[in-house]
């Protein structure tokens, strides 16, 4: 498991892969700089050494350009996935002191944003995935309340309900074990990542 732990927010990732395979076609980066947190969850199409190729690729670029914006990201990434398998792409940026949640998705990995007030906020993302071919892109922008949660996750994970383990008040290690022990396929490789925003 990954943590992050700052002045503005806490976060945690768990990442397995499929049963019986060397290589986790899920890549995942999480950073905070400048009081912003970055976050990119990059599934790679099918499993293996060529999904994991895929979605590391991804991963590394936005590693080496964090000042990015999202849009921009998310076009790059595009790029670099021609002649490669291509990959379910989530891009994440929140700026912890203006409390704003900037979001971009093509293909299936699910986002969830938890307001303590009870309103909730779930990105949509364009379906598909990143190849290189022309791509359109839904780049979200939300506000959020002071201690906020949100949960990322790719499709080997299957959750009837999250809202009510991020409502369960339970500290953000306790909730990640639960999802870890209760909703992670083996049938798949699976990544969640969670956050508690102050």
């Amino acid at each position: 498991m990954t943590k992050i732990e700052h002045s503005f927010i806490e976060a945690v990732a768990f990442q397995t892969a499929k049963e019986g395979k060397e290589y986790c076609g899920d890549s995942f980066y999480m950073t905070v700089y400048k009081d912003t947190f970055l976050c990119a969850l990059a599934d790679g199409l099918g499993s293996g050494k060529a999904a994991f190729e895929a979605s590391s690729s991804v991963v590394d670029y936005v590693k080496e350009n964090v000042e990015l914006d999202v849009e921009t990201l998310m076009q790059d990434c595009n790029r670099l996935l021609v002649d490669k398998r291509g990959a379910a792409v989530s891009l994440l940026k929140i700026n912890l002191r203006q409390r704003e949640f900037i979001y971009s998705c093509v293909g299936n990995i699910r986002c969830y944003l938890y307001m303590p007030s009870g309103k909730t906020a779930f990105p949509l993302p364009v379906t598909g995935y990143l190849s290189g071919r022309p791509q359109n892109y839904r780049t979200q922008t939300f506000t959020y309340e002071a201690n906020s949660k949100f949960f990322i996750h790719s499709d080997g994970l299957k959750l009837t309900s999250s809202k009510s383990l991020m409502k369960s008040g339970l500290p953000l290690i306790a909730i990640a074990a639960e999802v870890e022990r209760s909703h992670m396929l083996k049938t798949d490789d699976s990544t969640f990542i969670l956050g508690s925003l102050l």
